[in-house]
């Protein structure tokens, strides 16, 4: 259950909306909604509101190098916008769920 989650999203956008007991985790692209809700509430302890999804589309790559042009592509990535109830929070860093 918990290989759903890949890794915590800590950017500027994604720290300014932890005000609004909202956290970004980057999931497997094969995970859904309910899977990702039950893996953070065992991982953290912690009541989820709501999860949004959105899947980032894999960018393609062109560089140069003394072979010649090489072409590639990057990976599918999928996030997991996720809501907690009122009075709860995630600290990311630590990986520790409190209630306020």
């Amino acid at each position: 259950m918990i290989t759903v989650l890949k890794n915590p999203i800590i950017t500027e956008k994604a720290t300014k909306i932890t005000h609004l007991r909202q956290y970004v985790f980057e999931v497997e692209t094969s995970s859904n909604k309910v899977q990702i809700k039950k893996a953070i509430e065992l991982m953290f302890t912690v009541n989820v509101d709501s999860v949004r999804t959105v899947r980032i589309k894999g960018k393609n790559k062109v560089r140069m190098t003394k072979k010649g042009i090489m072409r590639g592509k990057t990976n599918l990535v999928k996030k997991a916008y996720v809501t907690l109830r009122e009075g709860q929070t995630i600290d990311v860093v630590t990986g520790e769920g409190t209630e306020e």
